[in-house]
């Protein structure tokens, strides 16, 4: 029996690149806000805890997580 972790079996919910909607639920450690698409934590730079509908482009992905910046939020349309 074989206890390698398959890191590849979990196929992430957001892609480096792409642009999503979110809602900022928390603040994370370093200030960051936080949002989850899929169960995945992102880490949005400058985001605030109960900003909603604020457009982000991922940065990264990594294993446990993925980290973005604000493209546009709600208050950004005229």
């Amino acid at each position: 029996m074989s206890y390698e972790q398959n890191t590849n079996s979990f196929s992430k919910p957001v892609e480096t690149g792409k642009e999503y909607t979110v809602d900022i639920t928390d603040t994370g450690r370093d200030g960051d806000g936080v949002a989850r698409i899929g169960g995945l934590i992102i880490f949005v730079k400058n985001g605030k805890a109960g900003d909603k509908n604020i457009k982000i482009k991922i940065n990264s992905v990594k294993d446990n997580f993925a980290t973005a910046e604000i493209v546009a939020s709600s208050t950004d349309t005229p």
